[in-house]
C-alpha cells in the first residue's frame, strides 16, 4: 500500500489570504486621508435645550457687519468698557450676555470678553443661538 494515501493534509496555504489583506491595506491607505478632511463650511448647530437667560443682564448684540449694541443702544469698541461700567450699577448680577451672528469674527468676541473683564464683570455668557435676522433689522432701524 501507498503510505501517502493514509496521511491527512494539515497545512494551510496562506498566500491567497495574504494577498487579500494586502489589497485591503492598500485600499484603506488610499481612502483614509479623505476621512481626515475638514469641511470649511461648518455651521454652528442649533441648540434644542438649555437654560433660559434672565433679562436683567447686560446684553451685547453683534451683527454680522460688526456693529455692537448694548441693551439696544449702539456702541463702539473704544466706549465699550465705559458703557459696561455704567450699566453694571443698575444690574442685579454683574453678568454679560453676548449674542452674536455666526459670521462675526472671534476677535470681536475676544474684544467683548476683554472689555467685560476690565469692567470687572464676574460672568460672561455666550448665547447659544446667533442673532436672528429680525433682531438685526430692529437694531439697525433703531440706529437710524
Amino acid at each position: 500500500m501507498n503510505s501517502q494515501k493514509g496521511k491527512l493534509f494539515t497545512e494551510i496555504n496562506i498566500t491567497p489570504l495574504t494577498d487579500i489583506f494586502l489589497v485591503l491595506l492598500i485600499i484603506m491607505m488610499v481612502i483614509a486621508p479623505t476621512f481626515q478632511s475638514v469641511d470649511n463650511n461648518i455651521s454652528i448647530p442649533e441648540i434644542n435645550s438649555g437654560v433660559a437667560i434672565e433679562q436683567n443682564r447686560a446684553e451685547i448684540a453683534v451683527t454680522k457687519e460688526g456693529l455692537m449694541f448694548i441693551n439696544g443702544k449702539q456702541i463702539t469698541d473704544d466706549k465699550l468698557v465705559e458703557e459696561l461700567v455704567l450699566i453694571k450699577d443698575t444690574l442685579e448680577k454683574p453678568e454679560v450676555v453676548v449674542k452674536a451672528d455666526s459670521q462675526v469674527k472671534s476677535s470681536k468676541i475676544m474684544t467683548i470678553m476683554n472689555a467685560a473683564q476690565e469692567a470687572e464683570y464676574k460672568k460672561l455668557i455666550v448665547a447659544g443661538e446667533p442673532l436672528s435676522k429680525k433682531e438685526q433689522k430692529e437694531l439697525e432701524n433703531a440706529k437710524k
